[in-house]
């Protein structure tokens, strides 16, 4: 029998699966893709279908020739590349590439990276399908056709470099829209009354109870003078219990873990962002070294399905009975309706072998891929116990005419809580209707209506789930998109448009209110869903898209108003030729520039988005001033603090030794002069040493790849 070549995207996934193949198989990866539209063109034919004109990705050239020469003379070749519509392209990208012959071509995938399902995968073989691919195929030429023909009428009006993204502008328009909201808020004064009170002739525990009505009315106290005149009624008033309530209730469950949710908790209890947390998740997925050899822990982690195997529930049910008892097991698993569109075929974010608890594998994994094994493990086996039980305590005390409020709550069965910590309990004391209270304490408090608050990465991956925007294996990338374009920036975990995101966002809606409309992206997204499911054509989904949008583009090269040529006038003088200085816009924000450019080309910074300089610990090699942490266009980087006296600038360090032996060097953020991210090596050009993924804590030695795509 001839060599069977299996072919899959990254290193580490063909390091985990030729191990469990065997000798049989020849394992390769592919580096992620390997065709794609070229850049420096449109590359998209709208006047025959809409047809793309692929090339092999300059940096994967070889890559493929390499390829090429292990797929020679094979007897089967199975592509690998993930369940979905990305890894699905990449599958038929590949199979194009290196000339597959139909006949020799499998396509494998599966759900999680275990010898079992690898075993049963390549038993099952599938045809590349085409409907997800051409969902891919569609969302590309999508995009393509509308970042290279907008962006380049943003470099016209506003300046050069500017892009704008079909997805991405909408969540911009997400964020302007919420800080706009918060610019026009007046914040509203109230006040609160609490009374700490205590059952009379009793050490029983002391409570506090908040001032709810005026006999049936609510009470609503605007002003300190209300306030201070309602505490001296009340102090000659005799509290007492006119209404105890109990309620027994319960909290079901979460469930588990889809993508979108995994990122907003591992933000919140994490505070990770959203690209570290998808980062990790992909090496839990495609495999860990463990004592027995390479396995994956976590099922697929880009999902929108609740849906369970079989297997797991069941072995997720024994663990729930050996190790927690038969109070925590429900009588049957507990089960999770997925959202309208999700795909059943797949499953919820889970551990592989839940019995492989996070104290037993910590000492395997970094402390990073740890946290979020833990989380998700724990988020799993919860979703498979029975509910917490509790009891709610309410407490109606009159005092005259008024009636205070207080509430309380005893957990009387933890259920899900021992894994999920979701619940306190808030116990009052043992009281009875009709009871006496002695007041000990009357405490007015002010208190101002505050405005909606800024999105995190959390609430605003939560918010495009909502609106429909963007899908699970596109938030990390929109997140971080909207911050390296300068149109976003954070700041306290809070996500701050710039100036220059709130001027192209207003361009954006003015020129091309459909494109911003955040339920025509949605509706967009519904599409790509149907061609997937082979109920549309994607051909003519493109069609209904490019025919208005063609009109609209050839209207706002007319009427946009441009923001060059500074037209607004300073009583700044140039430094260096005492003409006016302008307001000009750059991607970095507004500057002022001389009113003499050309001839005179000397600028000033104007920016109103500040951030606080970050003084680091390292000195000038020139100067021997400190260094300070700035951003430009294509991101941050370490400059001298004397500018600009000093000029000295150097790229940011990570932390990270090179792990070229011998070397000592530090790999450190660079940039490609396509304005791609990569880490190289600080001693270059000594040491070589370029990648496009931080190794960790370079315990392993990782080969210099060509490809330089952050």
């Amino acid at each position: 029998m001839g060599k069977r070549v299996v072919i899959v995207e990254s290193p580490t996934k063909a390091k985990t699966i030729n191990k469990f193949l065997g000798p049989k198989y020849v394992v390769r990866s592919s580096m992620g893709h390997v065709r794609d539209l070229p850049e420096r063109k449109l590359a998209v034919d709208v006047e025959k279908d809409f047809a793309p004109e692929y090339r092999i990705i300059p940096s994967r050239k070889e890559v493929v020739k390499a390829l090429k020469e292990v797929v020679k003379g094979a007897e089967e070749v199975y592509l690998a590349p993930d369940k979905d519509r990305e890894g699905e392209a990449i599958a038929w990208h590949l199979s194009k590439a290196l000339d597959i012959p139909e006949e020799k071509l499998r396509r494998v995938i599966f759900n999680e990276i275990t010898p079992e399902a690898i075993r049963k995968a390549f038993e099952h073989t599938i045809p590349i399908d085409m409907n997800k691919v051409n969902a891919q195929q569609a969302r590309r030429i999508l995009d393509r056709l509308v970042g290279y023909q907008i962006s380049p009428l943003l470099w016209k009006k506003v300046t050069k470099g500017l892009s704008a993204g079909r997805v991405q502008s909408v969540a911009v328009r997400i964020l302007v829209e919420r800080e706009k909201e918060i610019q026009v808020f007046v914040p509203q004064e109230y006040w609160e009354i609490d009374a700490r009170l205590v059952p009379k002739g009793s050490d029983k525990t002391v409570f506090t109870a908040k001032l709810w009505k005026k006999e049936e009315e609510e009470i609503k106290v605007a002003k300190e003078a209300e306030a201070r005149a309602l505490v001296e009624a009340l102090k000659k008033e005799r509290f007492t219990i006119e209404v105890v309530k109990k309620e027994l209730r319960q909290n079901n469950p979460p469930p588990p873990f889809i993508t979108s949710q995994l990122q907003q908790q591992a933000a919140t209890q994490l505070g990770f962002v959203t690209k570290k947390t998808m980062r990790i998740a992909q090496e839990l997925y495609e495999g860990v070294e463990l004592k027995e050899g390479p396995v994956g822990l976590i099922t697929y982690m880009r999902t929108d399905s609740y849906h369970i195997s079989q297997e797991a529930l069941k072995a997720s049910g024994k663990l729930i009975l050996e190790k927690y008892g038969k109070d925590y097991l429900p009588p049957k698993p507990n089960f999770y309706p997925s959202r309208k569109g999700a795909q059943e075929a797949h499953e919820a974010i889970r551990p592989t072998f839940v019995e492989l608890v996070p104290e037993e594998v910590k000492d395997y994994l970094t402390k990073e891929q740890y946290k979020l094994y833990e989380l998700i493990w724990k988020r799993f086996v919860a979703s498979q116990m029975n509910p917490i039980q509790y009891e709610i305590t309410d407490v109606t005390i009159s005092a005259g005419p008024y009636k205070f409020r207080a509430k309380g709550r005893v957990i009387t069965f933890p259920g899900h809580n021992i894994l999920t910590r979701s619940m306190e309990g808030e116990p009052l004391p043992k009281m009875q209707e009709g009871e006496e209270l002695k007041l000990l304490e009357l405490t007015p408090s002010q208190h101002f209506t505050e405005p909606p608050p800024r999105y995190t990465e959390a609430t605003l991956v939560k918010a495009l789930e909502r609106n429909g925007i963007g899908r699970p294996s596109t938030y990390a990338i929109i997140i971080s998109t909207i911050q390296d374009r300068g149109y976003v920036r954070k700041e306290d975990k809070t996500m701050h448009p710039t100036e220059l995101g709130i001027l192209v966002t207003e361009k954006l809606i003015q020129h091309f209110p459909r494109i911003l409309d955040v339920e025509f992206t949605s509706s967009m997204e519904e599409q790509l869903d149907r061609i997937e499911e082979a109920k549309a054509d994607w051909v003519g989904i493109l069609k209904d898209f490019y025919t208005p949008f063609k009109v609209d583009l050839e209207k706002a090269m007319k009427e946009m108003k441009s923001e060059k040529g500074g037209s607004e006038e300073t009583n700044i003088l140039c430094e260096l030729c005492k003409s006016p200085m302008v307001v000009r816009w750059g991607k970095a924000g507004k500057f002022l520039g001389c009113s003499a450019f050309p001839k005179c080309k000397f600028t000033k910074d104007l920016s109103t988005d500040k951030r606080p300089v970050e003084v680091t610990q390292q000195s000038c090699e020139k100067c021997g001033s400190p260094m300070v942490v700035k951003r430009g266009p294509t991101g941050s980087f370490l400059a001298c603090s004397a500018y600009p006296k000093c000029r000295n600038t150097k790229s940011l360090p990570t932390g990270v030794k090179c792990p070229e032996e011998g070397c000592g060097g530090e790999l450190v953020v660079r940039r490609s002069k396509q304005g791609r991210r990569f880490f190289g090596c600080s001693n270059y050009p000594r040491c070589n040493y370029v990648t496009n993924k931080l190794p960790q804590e370079s315990t392993k030695k990782e080969a210099p790849v060509a490809d330089l795509k952050a």
